[in-house]
Parts: structure tokens; C-alpha cells; sequence
């Protein structure tokens, strides 16, 4: 799915305010301490709570296997003033289908600034310049508005609700779905260009969680 640039841990994603990086064991502890939070977890498909002992550890282990064979693309976000502090993790994989689907979650201490529209964002971009995919999926639970303005404000369309597959949650739960295409990107990134878009850090007050990695 992605390229050989994303394949090499020094990789990176800079925005105004955050460094996109691989994430890395130093991290657990962050993982650990931020996506063990239920406010944080349940909100996700797959961030178990209670949060296991060596949980984090094996997600890291994970994640950095994936990067590395191009299979998905998962960065730990952190603040570009302090690198080694992760506050929340951003991703794109394969769904059940095979397209790709974006995911993310921001740890609470760090609600409420936009980081997890800037994040978001700027994986994006890397997405559609770096491959040749054609579009972006992304799901989330109907009773967490605050991760649905988070695609909204990324150019993601509705496609409408239904059952998503939520397996730490113990199965199917309503879930809205979100659709982004090249051509619908590539339209988004010349409305931004002209200030034509609400800025990042607008109305993001509570945990942004899609069907995070």
C-alpha cells in the first residue's frame, strides 16, 4: 500500500505544531498511560480496556512490522517542540475490503487544541502524494461527534450510518461512515490554500477516536 519512502523509521510528518514519526518501544509507557484511558479507548475498534500489561509493547512491535513491509502506515503524533513525547496515534491500513481506512485517537490531556485535525490532515496529504490510492474510508461511533468534525474538517464526506465491526468493544455497534476521494482531496487542498476551510484548531472539544491503529 505505501511506498518504499515510508518504509524507513526516519520518516517523518511535520505540521505547524507536531512531528509525525514511527512510533517506538520508548513509547509504551505513553500508549499505556493515554490510550488505556476509557474515555479514549471506547471511542476505538481495537484499543482494549482494561488496557493488558505488554499491550502497548506488542502494539509498537506491530505497528513498526507494518510500516516497514509498506502494509500500513502508522505514526505516533507528538509536538514538534518535544519529539519523544507521544500524545496520540494516526494511521491509515486496509479494512475488511481492502480499501484504505484512516483511523486516529489523541490521548485527553490533549483535547481540544486540533491536534487530531492537523494529524489527521497531514496523513492524508501523504496519502494520496505518495501512492496512487483513490480514496480514503473512515468509520466512527454515531455517539462521538467530536471524531466526525475531525473528518469534516478533513474533506471527508458522509456516506451514511450503519454496523461497524468495533471487536474490543465485543462486536458490532452504529457506526457513521466517511468517504474521501483524489479528486474531492485535490479540491479540499485548493479551499484550504484560500482560507476557505474553518482553521484545525475550531470545535474539536472532546476525544477524537475514529476506528483507531
Amino acid at each position: 500500500m505505501f511506498p518504499d519512502l515510508t518504509r524507513d523509521d526516519v520518516f517523518r510528518l511535520e505540521t505547524r505544531r507536531l512531528w509525525l514519526r514511527w512510533p517506538r518501544q520508548a513509547d509504551a509507557p505513553a500508549v499505556t498511560q493515554l490510550a488505556g484511558e476509557k474515555v479514549v479507548a471506547e471511542m476505538t475498534g481495537v484499543i482494549p480496556h482494561p488496557f493488558p500489561a505488554g499491550e502497548a509493547e506488542r502494539f509498537v512491535l506491530a505497528a513498526r512490522e507494518a510500516n516497514m513491509e509498506g502494509r500500513r502506515l502508522t505514526m505516533a503524533i507528538t509536538p514538534r517542540a518535544k519529539p519523544s513525547q507521544l500524545i496520540g496515534v494516526v494511521g491509515i491500513k486496509p479494512d475488511a475490503t481492502g480499501a484504505a481506512e484512516l483511523g486516529y485517537w489523541i490521548g485527553s490531556p490533549h483535547w481540544g487544541q486540533g491536534f487530531a485535525t492537523e494529524a489527521a490532515r497531514s496523513l492524508v496529504d501523504a496519502f494520496f502524494a505518495y501512492t496512487d490510492g483513490q480514496e480514503l474510508t473512515a468509520s466512527v461511533r454515531v455517539i462521538n461527534p467530536d471524531s466526525r468534525r475531525v473528518l469534516e474538517k478533513c474533506g471527508f464526506a458522509s456516506v451514511g450510518s450503519g454496523l461497524e465491526s468495533f471487536p474490543a468493544r465485543g462486536g458490532l455497534l452504529p457506526a457513521d461512515h466517511f468517504r474521501l476521494d483524489r479528486r474531492k482531496w485535490e479540491s479540499f487542498k485548493v479551499w484550504r490554500a484560500s482560507d476557505y476551510v474553518p482553521s484545525a484548531a475550531a470545535d474539536e472539544g472532546g476525544v477524537s477516536a475514529a476506528a483507531a491503529h
